[in-house]
C-alpha cells in the first residue's frame, strides 16, 4: 500500500474500512500491523501473540481487552499490557485520523533502550519461573551484543537472594553452564546460558528469600580467629552466627584465599557432606565470581552457609564405618597433616607408578598410607587431587550397566568431589586442603563395588574414520540402551585414537548436552570432564594424553546413560529463536 509520510506518520488505511471490516492487518516498511476498530477507537498493535506467537487477527476482543484464543492470554487493548505474567507485552503503535484516513507511526521509539528491555524481562522470567520469557531474554541480550556475563551476574543475583536454603541445584547448574561457554558452539552459548538460568529460576521457584544477616562490626580481627569462628558455628550448625562471620571476613577485605581457606576448613571438619555437594558448591561459587567479579563476594558466598550448617555428614553412615571404619581412617590421618606437610616442605613428588592402580584397590589402609607418603614427599594437594580425580574417572569409564541405574550418581559425586577439591586447592593454601584428598581417595575406594566386573576402557588402534566414529557417538544418544553406553565410550576412543580434534569432539558432546532435559549431575559431568581433560592435555606428556582421553571416554558413556530426554527446554528455546527471526510459527488463514 503507498503511505504519505508525515512527522514519522504514515498513512495506513481508509478509516471506514477499517470499521466495516472491524479488524485488519496491514503491512508498511515490511512490518505487519494489526489494526482494531473497538468501541470508536482506533489501536494498533503488532499482529502476533508476544507470548507464541500465535496470529490475534484470531482473538476477540471485548470490554478494551484483547484475548489470545490459543492460551488465553489478555492484554489491554490501547497500551499493549498484559494481564497474565506468563506472556509479554504485545507492542502498540500511536494512532492518528487525518481527513477521514487512519494513520500510524510504524516506528516509535521504545520506552527503554534494548538492553534494558531484555534484562528487565529476563528479571521477570526469572520472578514467575517461566522459561519462554528466559530464553527470548537470552537471546534479546545477545542480539544487542551483551556479554554473557549480564545474564549469569542476574542469574546469580536472583538465585542468591530468592532462596532460603541458599545455593543449590540451580546457581550451581548456572556456573557449570557458564564455564562451558569456551568449549561450546557460538549456537550452543545462549543454549547454556538458557539452562542454567532457567534452572536458577526452577530451584528458586516457590522458596522464602534468602535474609541476610549483617556482619560482625569488628575490623580488628585475623583470619586465623574467624576462620576458628566460622568453624565453631558450623559444627554446632548455626547458620546465622557463621553467616556474620563470613561476612566480617569479606568485608574486612581477607584475600579470596583465606576466605577460601576459611570454606574449605569447615567443609572438611567432617567428611563427605551431602555427598559432596557442598565443597562443589563453594569451589563454583568461586568459579562463578572469578566471572562476574570478587565485588560480588558478599551476596554470593553467605549462600552457602545454609546448606554447611544443614549438611549430612558421611561418618554419620554406616557404609564409612562398616566393616572397615574408612572414616576413622581419614580423620587420624588428618591428625597427621601438619607433620607430613613440614616433612615433605622443599621437596618435589614423582608419582610412583602403582599410585592409580593403590587408589582403585581393595586396601583402605594402602590407599591412606600412598596418600601420606605422597604427602610427606613433596605432593602438593593439586597434583594429588589431579591424580585422584583421574582415578575417579576410571571408576565411571568402568562402570558396569548392569548396576542399578541410580549408581551412576554415586561414582559421579565422587568424580566431581575430587574436582572440586582440585580447583580449591588452586585458591588457598590452607592445609584442610588435604583432608579433602584423603576424602576423595576414600570414596574412590567406597565405590569399587560398582567397576566389578569393571567395563574395559576401549584401546583401539586408531584405524577408524574420525568422521564415521564421531557420527556413531552422536547416535548413542538418540537410543537408550546398555549397549549404547559403551558404543559411546568405544566411539569416543577411535575418534580421538584417530587423530580427531578433541576441541570437535568437545562442541559435539557439547551440542547434545545443550540439548537434552538431563539432570545437573549429568552438567556437572561434562563440565569435569572438559576441565580436566584441557589441564592433562595442556602437559603434553604421553601418559597426560592418555588419562585426559579417559575423561572424554568417562563422559561420554556418562552422558549415554543419561539421553535421549523428551527435550522439552530445546522446545521451548526454539520456539524463542522462531519469534526472535520473525517467523511464523502459526500459518493465518
Amino acid at each position: 500500500m503507498s503511505s504519505e509520510t508525515d512527522h514519522n506518520f504514515q498513512k495506513a488505511i481508509d478509516l471506514e474500512e477499517l470499521k466495516e471490516a472491524g479488524r485488519k492487518v496491514i503491512s508498511i516498511d515490511d512490518k505487519s500491523l494489526l489494526f482494531f476498530y473497538h468501541e470508536s477507537k482506533i489501536n494498533c498493535c503488532e499482529p502476533r501473540c508476544p507470548h507464541m506467537g500465535f496470529p490475534l487477527t484470531k482473538g476477540s476482543v471485548d470490554d478494551g481487552i484483547l484475548t489470545c484464543h490459543w492460551h488465553h492470554a489478555r492484554f489491554e487493548l490501547s497500551c499493549g499490557d498484559t494481564f497474565d505474567p506468563f506472556a509479554d507485552d504485545v507492542r502498540t503503535y500511536p494512532v492518528e485520523v487525518r481527513d477521514g484516513d487512519v494513520y500510524v507511526q510504524p516506528n516509535p521509539p521504545r520506552d527503554e533502550p534494548p538492553e534494558e528491555h531484555w534484562r528487565n524481562r529476563l528479571e521477570h522470567g526469572l520472578r514467575e519461573n517461566i522459561s519462554l520469557v528466559v530464553a527470548k531474554s537470552v537471546i534479546g541480550l545477545e542480539s544487542e551484543e551483551v556479554p554473557s556475563t549480564v545474564p549469569v551476574e542476574l542469574g546469580t543475583e536472583f538465585g542468591t537472594h530468592y532462596r532460603q536454603a541458599g545455593w543449590g541445584r540451580g546457581l550451581t547448574t548456572l556456573g557449570v553452564m557458564t564455564n562451558l561457554l569456551p568449549a561450546l558452539r557460538p549456537e550452543d552459548r545462549r543454549r547454556a546460558l538458557y539452562v542454567g538460568l532457567t534452572e536458577v529460576a526452577d530451584n528458586c521457584s516457590g522458596e522464602p528469600p534468602f535474609f541476610v544477616q549483617e556482619a560482625l562490626s569488628t575490623d580488628d580481627v585475623s583470619a586465623e580467629r574467624l576462620t576458628e569462628w566460622f568453624r565453631d558455628n558450623i559444627e554446632v550448625r548455626d547458620s546465622d552466627g557463621a553467616e556474620r562471620v563470613l561476612r566480617a571476613g569479606i568485608t574486612a577485605d581477607l584475600d579470596e584465599s583465606d576466605i577460601a581457606g576459611m570454606l574449605v576448613a569447615a567443609a572438611t571438619d567432617h567428611l563427605y557432606l551431602d555427598t559432596g555437594h557442598r565443597l562443589d558448591f563453594i569451589n563454583k561459587a568461586f568459579e562463578t565470581l572469578d566471572h562476574i567479579g570478587w565485588e560480588r563476594a558478599d551476596d554470593v558466598l553467605p549462600s552457602l552457609v545454609p546448606g554447611l550448617t544443614s549438611a549430612n555428614r558421611a561418618e554419620e553412615n554406616s557404609s564409612w564405618r562398616q566393616p572397615i571404619d574408612v572414616a576413622q581412617l581419614c580423620f587420624d590421618a588428618a591428625e597427621e597433616l601438619p607433620d607430613l606437610l613440614e616433612a615433605g616442605e622443599g621437596k618435589t613428588w614423582e608419582e610412583p607408578d602403582d599410585f592409580v592402580d593403590v587408589l582403585l584397590g581393595e586396601n583402605p589402609h594402602a590407599i591412606v598410607d600412598a596418600v601420606t607418603d605422597a604427602i610427606e614427599n613433596g605432593a602438593t594437594a593439586t597434583e594429588l587431587t589431579r591424580v585422584v580425580t583421574f582415578a575417579a574417572a576410571r571408576r565411571v569409564a568402568h562402570f558396569g550397566t548392569s548396576n542399578e541405574f541410580r549408581d551412576w550418581n554415586t561414582v559421579h559425586h565422587t568424580y566431581t568431589y575430587a574436582n572440586a577439591v582440585n580447583g580449591l586447592s588452586r585458591r588457598t593454601d590452607a592445609p584442610e586442603v588435604y583432608r579433602g584428598v584423603f576424602d576423595a581417595a576414600m570414596n574412590v575406594y567406597l565405590d569399587r563395588f560398582l567397576n566389578t566386573p569393571p567395563t574395559p576402557i576401549p584401546d583401539p588402534d586408531g584405524d577408524r574414520d574420525p568422521d564415521a566414529a564421531l557420527d556413531e557417538l552422536m547416535e548413542t544418544f538418540e537410543v537408550e540402551a546398555d549397549e549404547e553406553v559403551d558404543l559411546a565410550g568405544e566411539s569416543t576412543a577411535d575418534y580421538l585414537a584417530a587423530g580427531g580434534d578433541a576441541d570437535r569432539l568437545k562442541r559435539k558432546l557439547g551440542e547434545a548436552l545443550v540439548r537434552e532435559d538431563v539432570g545437573f549431575h549429568t552438567r556437572q559431568n561434562v563440565e569435569v570432564a572438559f576441565g580436566q581433560y584441557d589441564a592433562l592435555a595442556a602437559e603434553r606428556t604421553e601418559e597426560s594424553e592418555r588419562r585426559a582421553r579417559i575423561h572424554l571416554i568417562a563422559t561420554a558413556r556418562y552422558l549415554s546413560a543419561h539421553t535421549p530426554t523428551r527435550r522439552a527446554g530445546e522446545q521451548t528455546f526454539r520456539i524463542a529463536e522462531r519469534l526472535n527471526r520473525g517467523e511464523n510459527i502459526h500459518e493465518m488463514d
